[in-house]
């Protein structure tokens, strides 16, 4: 069992920056690829981004590619998304997933823990 608990959301201006965190309980952390997904009021949930189990690979929605970027420390069982350059569009709750493989089954289908999510709210 993994529990995933996001931390870093809130409310900012567009163009700026916010860094989510999700930290994983559990000593299997590094057996899985990690990720994140969003959704928004009324939409679906889609996939934002993930990272495979070492941080050697990494996969990016073409909305947030060159604005996001993932990254993982195994030893503090931590992920982390940090987002520049938000819009109003990003605005959504952010779930933290994890999921064997993630970066190539870019879909929730292939999560097997979820975080609890957090909000993130782009103001224009």
């Amino acid at each position: 069992q993994v529990q995933l608990v996001e931390s870093g959301g809130g409310l900012v201006q567009a163009g700026g920056s916010l860094r989510l965190s999700c930290t994983a309980s559990g000593r299997t952390f590094s057996v899985y690829g990690m990720g994140w997904f969003r959704q928004a009021p009324g939409k679906e949930r889609e996939f934002v981004v993930a990272i495979s189990r070492i941080g050697s690979s990494t996969g990016y929605a073409d909305s947030v590619k060159g604005r996001f970027t993932i990254s993982r420390d195994n030893a503090k069982n931590t992920v982390y998304l940090q987002m520049n350059s938000l819009k109003p569009e990003d605005t959504a709750v952010y779930y933290c997933a994890a999921g064997t493989f993630l970066t190539t089954v870019r879909n929730p289908s292939a999560v097997n823990y979820w975080g609890q999510g957090t909000q993130v709210t782009v103001s224009s």
